[in-house]
């Protein structure tokens, strides 16, 4: 599965809705918890009341009337029995203090009363309760569909005659109950700040952020510096301002080189023709053929030196052609032979010039050094490449990064008889990666080499 990566708005979105979903989340439960205390809090009341009058109805009425009474006072919920002792045996586990003080002062006061409460939370199985009983409340249906969480008290009242009135119930904690009004309202409001306030103040972020982005890679592949509208916040208008001082001070660093070596080429050619002038007229024969193998050497050093320039500097200006026949072009005006497997329909934007000499250059090394070579052209997700396969000697793993460097020259793995002064490969590297593409040197298995160009499409 391919992953989905973000932006920067649409992660800052993301954050600030989870930040949102997360503080409603924390609201609901506090409320939900706050609802249920006082859900028990009601329950308690309601149950110490019931309590007291039982009490009231048992000791002021007549005997034979106190197990009607305690029928009808008993549900599903709340179960009211006589006995002679306290169903409760120990102190109180809970907070009961506020329902003994609530029993007593429904009771007249009386500190002499024993009042006996327990209270503690109950795990219960859905088989204790009834579906069929028509005295459970709706709620407690509910909650039969799996084990129910509830709040036990066993409450024990001393009665005048020295029985014991105990009362035994649960409070159950109330099932939780979507607000779906407060969920729309929730997903309205989180719309309307991501709708409006986010995404358009996002875009006043991100657009510029995108232009700078789009701007520094036009630079990178050595197009003319794009001027940079100062637009959005004040940290990001900085960094335009930032990206355009760079970009001046590298066009000038770049044209003062371009012309410090313009001004040396031309001061070295005239030197070198008056020493070619002078070495013709030497009687030796020898030492004459020396001197201008010399100089010639001299005056390829210096046109070598400025083309490596040139593809530094490079104005040219991108245009757009067909692979394919672009390669096999080329192949043809170098008389050479060798296959060219491209897509017909396969177009890149590049400088034709600038980079027809740099695939000259490895062509004529893979042509020069290796056997069999040929030309192979495809593309992949965002970039194109081209290999320049050969079967010669290959090249030591340790000096694949090596032979880029200018004047380095193997002479342990390629001809010591044949090759330039060793500018090729870096000045091919120069011109691709002023495109904005790459150049590697990979060993074939089984023998070879392969020049991999590496281009941005579009």
């Amino acid at each position: 599965m391919k992953s989905i990566t973000l932006g920067l708005r649409g992660q800052l979105v993301l954050l600030i809705l989870s930040a949102l979903v997360l503080a409603q989340a924390a609201s609901f439960w506090f409320l939900f918890d706050e609802r249920g205390q006082a859900i028990r809090a009601a329950q308690g009341r309601e149950t110490a009341d019931r309590a007291v009058n039982v009490v009231r109805l048992i000791e002021n009425g007549p005997a034979n009337l106190h197990d009607e009474i305690l029928n009808a006072a008993t549900s599903s919920l709340v179960r009211f029995t006589l006995s002679e002792r306290a169903g409760v045996d120990h102190a109180d586990h809970g907070s009961g203090g506020n329902i003994e003080s609530r029993i007593r002062g429904a009771l007249d006061g009386e500190l002499d009363r024993g009042i006996l409460i327990e209270i503690h939370d109950v795990e219960l199985p859905r088989e204790v309760f009834n579906p069929s009983d028509s005295n459970m409340a709706e709620m407690h249906r509910e909650m039969m569909l799996g084990s129910v969480s509830a709040i036990e008290m066993q409450l024990a009242i001393e009665l005048k005659d020295g029985r014991w009135l105990n009362v035994g119930t649960r409070f159950h904690r109330p099932p939780i109950q979507w607000p779906w009004a407060s969920v729309l309202s929730f997903g309205l409001t989180a719309a309307t700040l991501v709708g409006i306030a986010l995404w358009y103040g996002l875009s006043r972020v991100t657009g510029p952020l995108r232009n700078l982005a789009r701007a520094a890679d036009r630079f990178g592949r050595g197009d003319e510096p794009v001027k940079i509208a100062s637009e959005g916040p004040v940290e990001v208008r900085e960094l335009s301002s930032a990206l355009l001082r760079m970009q001046d001070r590298i066009g000038r660093f770049v044209a003062e080189r371009m012309r410090l070596l313009a001004a040396l080429g031309h001061d070295l050619r005239s030197p070198l023709t008056a020493l070619r002038v002078e070495a013709e007229l030497v009687d030796d024969d020898d030492t004459r053929n020396r001197l201008i193998t010399s100089i010639e050497e001299m005056q390829g050093m210096v046109e070598t030196t400025l083309n490596y320039a040139k593809g530094i500097s490079g104005s040219e200006e991108f245009e757009t052609v067909e692979l394919a026949g672009y390669l096999r072009a080329l192949v043809n005006d170098m008389h050479a032979t060798l296959p060219v497997d491209a897509p017909e329909d396969l177009r890149l934007k590049v400088r034709p010039v600038s980079l027809r000499r740099a695939l000259r250059n490895l062509i004529e090394n893979a042509l020069r050094y290796g056997e069999t070579p040929e030309i192979e052209a495809r593309a992949e997700t965002d970039i194109v490449v081209i290999d320049i396969k050969d079967q010669g000697p290959g090249i030591a793993d340790e000096d694949l990064e090596h032979v880029f460097d200018p004047y380095v020259r193997l002479e342990e793995s390629r001809s010591r008889d044949t090759g330039g002064i060793g500018l090729g490969l870096s000045i091919a590297r120069t011109i691709i990666q002023a495109h904005g593409g790459d150049l590697r040197l990979l060993n074939r298995e089984g023998g070879g080499l392969i020049a991999r160009i590496e281009l941005p499409v579009g």
